[in-house]
């Protein structure tokens, strides 16, 4: 039935394999599963803990356990079938909504625990699925896959939450939340089963972290890319809850957090299509500033006072903002790492380090948040953090204003490795 439907939705000219079409309703239901509960686990340690600090620990631990997750997986994608490393993924994400669901309401015990598996889900799985993604899909099909990918991720991003809010809303307790956790258990272990039905995929290669590491030292571009990736991580770590917090402890309303997504992927997915349409190569580093100075500038719609009605604008600010970033920073990251030293048969590497930087980044603002919040109090320790790292895309730019808006033309033995740009939009 899934298939045909895919068949039906696909264009004609493009020749979908069973593998293909497998791929894609997994990431599908990936989106569809984290956008349904993802959100709400912040609201439910707040629920259970009442302390923003249960909650900074629960992502710390995400975010440093991620990079581990990324480099044992690289190892493991170039020693077996990557098609295992996948299943390994979506199993221990499952595993994590369903050490959610056996805790209950003594979450809060198990914090460090949650975000341990969290952190290796997502570096296993991601890492597994772009691996895939590669050699699955070819030139001709790549746009297609990627398109219908991020389609399928905006629309879960504007349905799940609200779906989410309208259920919890609708049953007392804590019940609303025990059932999309459980819905969301249930789509990885549909996902998981589906992964038995993907042809055998043998490794190969070699695994060199250590020459992508060093490349560093030697290529300028590589280095700045980097730097960017850290501070991009630097905002992330701390933003990611804090408004989710905010948005809940303003209405007290788990279904005006889902409006807030509904509204916010909306506006995420039209400035995706538009930006991504319409910007041309040569004004990537100025899209890139505008969106980061866009993005700085709406903290202060809701640093004086975080009213609902401020963070439903800072939300419409942040969506139109983001496009403006990602769209060209990606494409950017990408030429830099098609034109590097052996990126065709290194790219796992070449991720893996990326990814290491972006958590570092992540680690180094919640860490920095907790000591702030320990020496200050909740309020001014919060008001810091925000004003501090929510400039971190500002050094972003900083970072990467001095790199040619053309990636250049890619050596011909490296050409595979410039569609990784287009893995990004997964992410």
């Amino acid at each position: 039935m899934v298939s045909a439907l895919l068949k039906r939705l696909l264009p004609e000219n493009v020749e979908a394999t069973k593998d293909f079409k497998l791929l894609l309703v997994i990431g599908g239901l990936y989106a569809l599963s984290t956008a349904l509960s993802n959100t709400f686990v912040n609201v439910y340690i707040w629920k259970q803990s009442g302390s923003i600090t249960a909650i900074a620990l629960y992502h710390l631990a995400t975010v440093l356990v991620s990079p581990l997750a990324f480099f044992y997986a690289g190892r493991m994608v170039k020693r077996m079938d990557r098609t295992i490393v996948l299943r390994v993924g979506i199993v221990l994400l499952a595993l994590f909504y369903f050490a959610v669901l056996l805790a209950g309401t003594s979450v809060e015990d198990v914090l460090l625990v949650l975000g341990f598996l969290l952190g290796l889900g997502f570096g296993v799985y991601w890492l597994a699925f772009n691996v895939l993604t590669f050699e699955i899909t070819s030139p001709e099909t790549r746009d297609v896959f990627n398109g219908y990918l991020g389609l399928f991720t905006s629309l879960a991003g504007m349905v799940g939450p609200m779906t989410a809010g309208i259920i919890i809303a609708g049953f007392p307790g804590y019940s609303g939340y025990q059932s999309i956790f459980t819905v969301s258990l249930l789509f990885f272990a549909t996902a998981v089963a589906l992964s038995f039905k993907f042809g055998k995929r043998s490794s190969a290669g070699i695994f060199r972290i250590s020459n992508v590491w060093q490349r560093r030292h030697e290529d300028l571009d590589w280095r700045r890319v980097l730097y960017a990736h850290f501070f991009q991580g630097s905002r992330e770590g701390v933003f990611t809850f804090l408004i989710v917090v905010w948005v809940y402890t303003a209405t007290q309303s788990e279904l005006a957090l889902g409006t807030y997504g509904l509204i916010t992927s909306a506006v995420s997915l039209c400035c995706y299509f538009a930006v991504g349409r319409f910007l041309p190569v040569r004004m990537r580093r100025r899209s890139i500033f505008i969106g980061s100075l866009l993005l700085y500038l709406a903290i202060f719609f809701i640093v004086p006072d975080p009213t609902y009605v401020r963070l439903i604008t800072y939300g419409i600010l942040v969506s139109a903002a983001y496009p403006l970033i990602f769209v060209p920073f990606v494409s950017m990251t990408y030429d830099i790492i098609g034109k590097a030293y052996k990126a065709a048969s290194m790219r796992v590497e070449y991720l893996i380090v990326r990814e290491w930087f972006v958590n570092g980044g992540r680690a180094v603002s919640i860490i920095c948040f907790l000591i702030l919040t320990s020496l200050l109090g909740d309020r001014q320790g919060i008001l810091l953090t925000l004003l501090v790292f929510g400039a971190g895309h500002l050094f972003l730019y900083l970072a990467i204003r001095h790199i040619a808006p053309h990636g250049g033309k890619l050596p011909d033995d490296e050409y595979a490795s410039k569609s990784l740009g287009e893995q990004e939009r997964q992410t």
